[in-house]
């Protein structure tokens, strides 16, 4: 069931550790079918050294097994409840790289500061509230998935494609997994510049120009980066 998109989410799980955003078991990729409303996701706990694609859980919207011997991911209802709200996407990826999961620690914001940001996130790349100790003590990871959906009140998901959990870490998604992949190093890029920029001139500034320019140079009807598709 689902092979092909077993074998995508297995690659994309395995594209985290070779862009080095995860180390033994601290992240996770799913991949939904939008036809069947089923998704794929990385089994839980499972070394990354051992992982096979025939390993991947599949599961339904309400985080029923639908097939695989081995439990899902703890995370598996974050990541429905972003499906749910989210329509557009198809990919989600949680990790706990280094960067950005400092500045989710520090309860802050990544500002749009620069053009690599802008190239990708339209707005400064947001962390949520403090969870309430109802939400932490009850359906924990579901309710993580309901603070995501919440900071994006007023936000377009597509146009910021990442969040960050307070003192947690980060969330990204995309079309597919493989650009939820994308999206999330490019997070980790961007918290790391952001690091040392503010460390260099905590005063900095952004011109709010560059970052509608840079954004719309690769999305929206105007976009002219790289070639035409055929």
């Amino acid at each position: 069931m689902l092979e092909a998109l077993k074998e995508k989410v297995y690659k994309a799980n395995m594209d985290l550790v070779k862009h080095g955003l995860v180390i033994f078991t601290w992240g996770n990729v799913s991949g939904i079918d939008r036809e069947s409303g089923l998704v794929v996701i990385k089994p839980s706990g499972v070394s990354y050294e051992t992982m096979k694609a025939s390993d991947m859980v599949v599961v339904d919207l309400d985080g029923n097994i639908v097939e695989g011997d081995l439990r899902p991911s703890s995370d598996t209802p974050t990541h429905l409840i972003l499906y749910k709200a989210f329509p557009e996407i198809g990919g989600v990826v949680h990790t706990h790289s280094t960067y950005a999961t400092a500045w989710a620690q520090a309860g802050c914001d990544i500002p749009n500061i620069g053009t690599t940001h802008a190239d990708y996130f339209h707005e400064a790349i947001p962390c949520t509230a403090d969870m309430t100790e109802e939400e932490v003590k009850g359906q924990y990871e579901l309710e993580t998935g309901n603070v995501i959906v919440k900071r994006f009140e007023g936000i377009n998901p597509v146009h910021t494609p990442g969040v960050l959990v307070k003192n947690h870490g980060p969330f990204s998604w995309g079309k597919d997994a493989d650009e939820a992949v994308y999206n999330a190093v490019v997070m980790e890029q961007v918290a790391k510049m952001a690091s040392i920029a503010y460390a260099v001139n905590p005063n900095l500034t952004m011109n709010p120009y560059l970052i509608e320019k840079h954004f719309s140079r690769k999305h929206g009807p105007n976009a002219y980066y790289g070639q035409k598709k055929k």
